[in-house]
């Protein structure tokens, strides 16, 4: 698949990463597509670890989703395999046949049932899965298992990602502390239902599968569901949580228990954060841009407005030449189909307010936004003036590059 990709100038250095207790990974070469590099992790949980997840709303869902949505239906996780190199969507039968081969190869090493095995491949569609290269590789990655090897995970499961993503917090239930920590692959075909890539975040936190999947489900909504790269879902988007336990902290049934405030916090703060990192990776991205709405006549209506924006390829080139055309926010407003009145509306970019109430602002000095918009965080705000529903968005601009790197996938 060609040479490595620059590192995005809008790239961040990875975290200070720890351990999880409960939790070991490894990351080996099998071969599946790259060569000269790993492109196989594999973690494994300790006995008892809650599993919950999140998956695309894509409707050619590939083989690795459908199977983690099955085996979510029993609560427990021993392992978890992610390849990269080949997306094993599109592959019919072969596609079934390959998980069912590599959850079977993956529960004999750890002597568990396959529901407890998860999968995840990302990379090519419509090509078959070596499976049989994955399935030799597994002796190696079970021998090279280890706490702290979260940043060597982190870049097994890289495709056109040009930098590692992962993030960390630190903070108690109640009076016990418990860490969570996470890392991520993605860069384009990310749009919301839910944003394309594979996110895996592991707690080592005692919490129930139900309580679990509802502050996943909440604070998917505010991070990987409010990006977008490319407004294209993928087929293969999931994200997990995984809870082993080990920290003994208070019985929690309910997840508005006071006790758990702090840890939702950090969960979502987690979440964004990481979701950002795929952002800011963005295949050919230079600037990142948030766009934030208010006035709209729901929080529903908001978010379709914000994501009009964002996904607008006018206003993302715009950006991209630094050109502070505030004219194509406008229509990316009025083309969305949510409720808006012109003589309402008013943008701001980078703080400074352009047009208030269906015209420009009076005196008008177009300095501070062409300052603005040479930096790399980008700032568009929108009020309809309607009603009290407001939603944030972020993506990026569009340049060549992602002609580039898109138009050469495959080769």
């Amino acid at each position: 698949m060609g040479k490595p990709l620059p590192v995005s100038p809008l790239s961040r250095p990875l975290p200070d990463l720890a351990t999880v207790a409960g939790v070991r990974l490894s990351a080996v070469a099998a071969g599946i597509r790259y060569q000269g590099r790993t492109d196989l992790m594999l973690a494994e949980f300790t006995p008892g670890t809650i599993a919950t997840g999140v998956y695309t709303k894509n409707a050619c869902p590939g083989a690795p989703v459908q199977w983690c949505r099955r085996a979510l239906t029993t609560p427990y996780a021993r392992a978890l395999l992610v390849n990269a190199g080949n997306a094993n969507v599109f592959t019919g039968r072969a596609g079934d046949e390959a998980c069912e081969d590599c959850a079977s190869a993956v529960s004999e090493l750890f002597d568990c049932p396959p529901q407890d095995v998860f999968l995840a491949s990302t990379g090519v569609i419509g090509e078959k899965l070596p499976q049989d290269r994955i399935i030799a590789a597994l002796p190696a990655a079970r021998a090279a298992l280890a706490e702290d090897n979260w940043e060597q995970a982190a870049r097994a499961i890289m495709t056109t990602d040009t930098f590692p993503k992962a993030a960390r917090r630190d903070v108690k239930i109640g009076d016990t502390p418990v860490r969570l920590q996470g890392i991520a692959k993605g860069s384009g075909m990310i749009a919301p239902d839910m944003a394309t890539m594979l996110a895996y975040v592991a707690t080592d936190a005692k919490l129930p599968q139900d309580v679990l999947q509802s502050l996943l489900a909440s604070g998917c909504a505010q991070s990987f569901n409010a990006i977008t790269v490319d407004s294209d879902t993928s087929t293969s988007d999931m994200l997990m949580l995984f809870a082993t336990g080990q920290a003994d902290n208070v019985t929690i049934d309910d997840v508005n228990d006071p006790a758990l405030a702090e840890f939702t916090l950090a969960l979502n703060d987690l979440l964004l954060e990481l979701a950002l990192l795929v952002v800011r990776d963005g295949e050919g991205a230079t600037k990142l841009i948030r766009v934030a709405v208010t006035g709209a006549e729901s929080n529903f209506s908001a978010h379709r407005i914000a994501l009009a924006v964002a996904n607008s390829p006018l206003v993302k080139t715009a950006v991209a030449g630094e050109d502070a055309n505030w004219g194509r926010v406008v229509m990316a407003v009025g083309k969305s189909g949510e409720p808006a009145d012109r003589d309402r509306l008013s943008v701001a970019i980078g703080g400074t307010w352009i047009a208030r109430n269906g015209t420009v602002v009076e005196g008008y000095d177009e300095t501070p936004v062409v300052a603005h918009m040479k930096g790399q965080d980008i700032e568009i705000a929108v009020d309809l003036g309607l009603d009290d529903g407001h939603a944030r968005v972020w993506t990026c601009d569009l340049t060549h590059g992602y002609i580039d790197i898109n138009g050469s996938y495959r080769s």
